[in-house]
């Protein structure tokens, strides 16, 4: 997998640099930026270096125009690095260019990634003072008050509060500019960004989309109107409306990492899994081609985001083989970069527990391990809960009862960890824990031989799955609870209800083996052939490329063999 096919711009740098023959006419920088840790150096891109389509520069020197429009595309490709380093380079040259301090400001934001810690806030808000002295026009000032409100009072404002106060004041540069393309565009993603994750008519989502659809025909090479499209659908019941440009969004900007994976994010909505992998295999190369160029000690978290999906392709389409391999390579892993990232706590608990889950090796979940990682895991409850998640349902399913009560305790300190932290976002995360919690109880009742307890426990998770969103960090839940429910259904001897739970996940998880088996063995069991033969020839067609081992396989064989002609 891995490989160095690295790409220095040298072009543009020799572009960045070649308006420095006029320095002497240069006004000075301010002597404040000495004491800001900038990024700075060769601007590193791998393979074919194009971003798309984008102009933006404004009141800067007319020399620095490319370097911004760079900086820009970057910025909406999610490589905050490399896009800082643009705009520090636009800085370098023209000091006085107040934008390019947004542009910086801009890119440490991370928004709908990571949040910016400490360190990145206290460098945005300086950057900040030093644009305030600036001379600008009302435009940029419009941008640049926008962009402060995230920053300001950023030590006792939580997140989602500057992120909301951020959108509002976006909404009013996009008013005030209706001719301004980044405005609407960058307009768009706050809406995604600070939409409430349990607003499942997605009222911001819808709002998002309907602008930038509209834009998408005038400029359809523009990097962030595609890459915007699919995070605004990336939502199993609005999903479809993302497909068309999720298929040309890693053919605008080929160069990053992100851009190649994010198509992933509609095709796993929509269990299209040959597409994901595709992309998600070019994604992770592309990765480790930049690791590979800034000599990081580790792995780029861009990688093993890209790893996520495509393991949970790998799974649904019975691919043993692969699967086995990508946990191998995960497991090889010591250390990544940035450190402590989200996507990366996630990532290394989830790929293992998916895959005894989702194997049914009860035994393998039940003796799970925190990843050998380097991490700072107390940071991360709701990552470290997926595994205790599987400890425990693994060791239900396995008849050891104290084991999985011991792991469900484990699980409901996280939850209480997360609701004393007392923002949205970790609101949202103590949901999803609350939701493994009463599945574990749930089986453990069946477990006891309490039944309806069982039932009306299990459905109670389903529900409250229901009436929550995927964060956009993950290709799925873990173990849907829809499916769990049909399961449970089918263990107690309810092939009906076990086939209209299996059936209505895959309405949201469509093309899932287990979804599809579940429903097959349902159908089967109250005497549906039709049906039956329906969701095995579905399983048949979803693993026929792949090199499978799972009996499921073997059982749906037998089936159509004897019931078809």
């Amino acid at each position: 997998m891995r490989h160095s096919n690295l790409v220095l711009i040298f072009a543009i740098t020799i572009l960045l640099f070649s308006f420095l023959a006029c320095k002497n006419n240069q006004p000075k920088p301010n002597p404040a930026l000495a004491s800001i840790d900038l990024l700075r150096g060769d601007i590193l891109l791998c393979g074919n270096p194009q971003f798309g389509d984008v102009s933006f520069s404004m009141e800067c020197n007319y020399d620095t125009r490319k370097a911004f429009d760079l900086a820009i595309s970057l910025l909406h490709s999610f490589e905050y690095a490399e896009a800082e380093k643009a705009f520090v380079k636009v800085i370098d040259a023209d000091p006085e260019c107040a934008m390019a301090y947004w542009g910086v400001a801009m890119s440490i934001y991370h928004e709908l990634w990571a949040p910016p810690g400490p360190k990145e806030l206290e460098k945005g808000s300086k950057l900040l003072e030093i644009a305030e002295t600036l001379p600008k026009s009302d435009r940029a000032k419009d941008y640049l008050d926008a962009i402060g409100v995230f920053y300001k009072d950023w030590e006792t404002l939580d997140h989602r509060s500057r992120e909301l106060l951020y959108e509002k004041k976006m909404e009013q540069v996009y008013l005030n500019n209706e001719d301004d393309i980044e405005a609407a565009v960058l307009y768009a993603l706050s809406l995604t960004s600070s939409a409430d994750p349990n607003d499942k008519t997605y009222k911001n989502q819808r709002k998002s989309g309907a602008i930038l659809e509209k834009l998408f025909v005038e400029y359809p090479n523009h990097p962030g109107i595609a890459h915007y499209i699919i995070h605004t659908y990336d939502y199993p019941e609005i999903a479809s409306l993302g497909l068309t440009t999720a298929r040309r969004y890693a053919e605008i900007a080929p160069s990053s990492a992100h851009a190649q994976h994010m198509p992933s994010h509609i095709f796993t909505r929509l269990g299209l899994w040959e597409e994901s992998v595709h992309t998600n295999l070019n994604s992770s190369s592309s990765a480790i081609c930049y690791s590979e160029s800034v000599s990081a000690e580790g792995h780029w978290s861009q990688e093993i985001h890209a790893m996520d999906y495509l393991v949970y392709a790998y799974l649904q389409l019975g691919d043993s083989k692969k699967v086995a391999e990508q946990n191998a390579y995960m497991k090889s892993i010591k250390k990544s970069f940035p450190s402590n990232h989200f996507a990366v706590a996630y990532t290394a608990n989830a790929i293992p527990a998916r895959i005894a889950l989702e194997n049914r090796n009860w035994k393998e979940a039940a003796n799970l391990e925190l990843p050998t990682l380097e991490f700072e895991w107390d940071n991360f409850p709701w990552e470290r809960s997926i595994l205790h998640f599987a400890k425990a349902y693994g060791s239900v399913r396995s008849g050891h009862i104290p084991a999985a009560e011991k792991e469900l305790e484990i699980i409901k300190t996280f939850h209480q960890q997360l609701l004393d932290v007392n923002n949205a976002e970790s609101i949202y995360k103590a949901g999803q824990v609350q939701i493994e919690i009463k599945i574990i109880e749930a089986w453990t009742a069946l477990a006891k031989g309490d039944n309806e307890e069982a039932l009306m426990v299990m459905k109670l998770a389903s529900e409250l799955e229901s009436k929550t969103s995927k964060h956009p960090v993950t290709p799925g839940e873990v173990l849907p609870a829809d499916e769990l429910l049909g399961d449970m259904l089918l263990l107690l001897d309810k092939p009906g209800e076990a086939l209209a739970a299996y059936e209505v996940n895959l309405e949201g998880h469509p093309n899932r083996f287990n979804g599809l088996y579940g429903a097959a063995v349902a159908a089967k069991r109250t005497g549906n052939e039709e049906k039956a033969v329906l969701y095995f020839e579905k399983l048949m067609k979803l693993t026929e490329n792949s090199n499978s081992d799972r009996l499921e396989l073997k059982e749906a064989e037998e089936f159509l063999e004897k019931n078809t002609i």
